[in-house]
């Protein structure tokens, strides 16, 4: 492996473990939260701002400003998509669409420098942008998505106006296994393979897991893959912990063909104590004092291993 190569991946490996870490800290000193989602995603969120988008700097105020009115005559219109950079032809866009999964949004945006940890101080709080689940206002997203399965059609609709003024970016989407469960998904899957917009590169956190359980008992998906390039898009199934298969996938040429990645991730990766909580991962909410105790020992450890 090239020096240039393990030095991204040595970082993003970092981040990632960063990422779980002060995600966990944030949920045990906050009594419970999304933490299924950051053990599965960290590595898709390292990913994507240590190597696989090309963005450009900040422009965004590091600790983030309070919700201040909504956008009217006069008033301004403020997006969390500032936290990605300008918008330029060259750069890539970001459309993030779980928006449950914000806490993590916002994790990533600490670890790549791009918001300050004090940024979390006013998390789900009333009156801030720092928001449980996001929207457009909030750190890192651009758009709106608390009605899953909505992202990948804008998505699809800026890509569509970005080819149509010659920009070269590409615009990358995360997305939860979930969302395949929603119709409009499909339909923003046939369009993207009907338009041929090869521009787009799309992550799929596939945890297998949603609010009332597993994704099997609820509604089988069966093959993502297979029923993805079905409707004509490209679509792979990779561990979802290893970056180096992002990078390899986010770097082919797809011939026209809107680009899946479908990362099969472990809900419980690095706080294996979480298997106690199956069949119900979506939202960790601590049953006695003594789980809790129980939790904060698995924390105390992994801020003891090397990050």
């Amino acid at each position: 492996m090239a020096k240039q190569e393990l030095n991204w991946l040595e970082d993003a490996k970092s981040v990632a473990a960063k990422i779980r870490l002060r995600g966990f800290d944030y949920v045990m000193q906050n009594n419970g939260g999304y933490l299924s989602q950051i053990c599965s995603s960290a590595e898709i969120f390292a990913y994507l701002y240590c190597k696989g988008m090309n963005l450009g700097p900040s422009i965004a105020p590091m600790v983030p400003d309070p919700f201040d009115c909504v956008p009217s005559q006069g008033k301004p219109y403020y997006s969390g998509s500032d936290y990605n950079g300008e918008k330029l032809p060259h750069l890539d866009r970001f459309i993030f669409s779980p928006a449950h999964y914000a806490l993590v949004l916002y994790v990533a945006l600490i670890e790549a420098k791009r918001m300050a940890p004090e940024g979390l101080n006013d998390f789900n709080k009333d009156g801030s942008t720092v928001e449980l689940i996001s929207a457009e206002h909030s750190p890192g997203a651009e758009i709106t998505s608390g009605s899953l399965a909505q992202a990948l059609s804008v998505a699809g609709g800026i890509a569509i106006g970005r080819r149509i003024k010659q920009e070269t970016g590409n615009t990358w989407v995360m997305m939860s296994d979930g969302e395949f469960q929603e119709g409009q998904t499909w339909e923003a899957v046939q369009t993207l393979a009907h338009y041929k917009l090869d521009s787009i590169k799309v992550i799929v956190d596939v945890n297998g897991q949603q609010c009332d359980g597993p994704i099997e008992s609820v509604m089988s998906l069966r093959s993502l893959q297979n029923k993805l390039n079905a409707f004509g898009a490209h679509a792979e199934e990779v561990d979802g912990h290893d970056m180096e298969a992002f990078d390899r996938l986010a770097n082919m040429d797809t011939q026209g063909k809107p680009l899946f990645i479908l990362a099969i991730t472990d809900p419980t990766r690095g706080v294996s104590l979480l298997n106690t909580k199956r069949p119900t991962l979506h939202y960790l909410r601590f049953s006695s004092e003594n789980e809790k105790f129980s939790f904060q020992q698995a924390y105390d450890k992994m801020l003891k291993e090397p990050q």
